[in-house]
């Protein structure tokens, strides 16, 4: 296993994310979020906060799910 750096910056709902490979964004609330990383993949990512456990899914389609969940989050909050 390697090192890495990793560093991100929040700005409201988004955060920029600077790494080695380069600069990502992503946009979204505590638990779900979607974004482009630093290789200009499209993500979405779930995840239980405070357990570290999480779900990633890389791809054009992986864009939709966590946006419609993140509408519903909001709608319920």
């Amino acid at each position: 296993m390697g090192f890495y750096f990793r560093k991100s910056v929040k700005a409201g709902p988004f955060r920029i994310n600077f790494s080695k490979s380069g600069v990502g964004l992503s946009v979204g609330a505590r638990g779900a979020r979607v974004g482009v990383d630093s290789r200009g993949r499209q993500f979405t990512q779930i995840s239980l906060p405070g357990t570290g456990l999480g779900y990633r899914k890389t791809g054009c389609a992986a864009a939709l799910i966590p946006l419609i969940l993140l509408l519903l989050w909001e709608a319920l909050s």
